[in-house]
């Protein structure tokens, strides 16, 4: 016997070891911060409105959670839901317009990138706009831009306070000019209603860019942000370009802005919906006595 079969007998009357059997954690149970890199469980980190436990990095939500974090249980009543996109222009890029909205409609469960409603908020009624970034960067479009006036509308109509949480790349290119007009819609119907002297507040996270924030991001009475949120019209590279000079650090963030006056409150997510309600609160409207219905 040669030492070779010697070794491959030896071998063969060992009992077999089974390799030990890693532990199976399921998908979703924990959640690792992109910027401390701590490791946590994904339902405190939902408890703690998805701000990092350890650094309090605010991560992305979107915006059913967005309406869970704010709105008291059961009172939130959707308006406008069923007005939903087309592509008048029948606009082609790499791929058409339409098969983009139809492929995101399924993949986010959303007709665009803004809901609306009312409810209440600790009590106080509330008509309030959420952007979703996941819809095509939250860019605005026709639809974004007919909800959100419609919703200021009725609520100018019932003296509600308006609020809008805003997240967004821009205007939607495939709309064109169409995109463009939704900015001075907007801002006519934000009009109208402080006229009323009634409250709005926009709620800036990131991103806020382009269109949105050269509108009605920037016309509220109270303008909150969420901290280290990307806040600005064009791009740091484009601006840089433009006028042939380096921008500062921290450019175009929440802190900056509320440095140079163009936000008056930085809030953390864990604190928005009391901040919200101790604002809305100071700024109900003034009856004279008899008359109010």
């Amino acid at each position: 016997m040669s030492l070779f079969d010697w070794f491959d007998n030896l071998r063969k009357s060992e009992p077999e070891i089974k390799p030990q059997q890693e532990r199976e954690i399921a998908d979703g149970l924990w959640t690792k911060c992109p910027k401390c890199g701590v490791l946590s469980y994904t339902k405190d980190l939902q408890a703690n409105n998805m701000v990092c436990l350890e650094c309090e990095h605010h991560m992305p939500v979107y915006s059913d959670e967005r309406i869970s974090q704010l709105i008291d249980h059961d009172t939130w009543q959707p308006l406008n839901h069923h007005i939903n996109p087309t592509d008048p222009l029948n606009f082609h890029d790499r791929k058409a317009y339409s098969d983009r909205l139809l492929e995101l409609k399924t993949k986010t469960s959303l007709t665009d990138a803004v809901q609306t409603g009312v409810g209440l908020i600790d009590g106080l009624p509330i008509a309030l706009g959420v952007m979703d970034f996941r819809f095509m960067g939250g860019s605005m479009g026709s639809v974004v831009g007919e909800r959100l006036t419609r919703l200021i509308e009725y609520a100018t109509a019932n003296m509600m306070p308006v609020v809008i949480i805003c997240a967004s790349g821009g205007a939607r290119m495939q709309e064109g000019m169409l995109s463009l007009m939704q900015m001075a819609k907007i801002s006519g119907a934000l009009q109208r209603h402080q006229e009323k002297k009634l409250l709005y507040i926009p709620v800036l996270t990131h991103p806020t860019t382009g269109g949105v924030t050269a509108s009605f991001a920037m016309l509220g009475d109270l303008i909150l942000a969420e901290p280290k949120a990307t806040i600005g019209f064009a791009g740091r590279r484009v601006i840089e370009q433009t006028l042939r000079e380096k921008l500062p650090d921290g450019f175009q963030t929440s802190e900056y802005l509320l440095q140079h006056g163009f936000v008056d409150a930085i809030v953390s997510r864990t604190q928005l919906k009391k901040t919200l309600a101790h604002l809305i609160s100071l700024h109900q409207p003034f009856y004279p006595i008899g008359m109010k219905n």
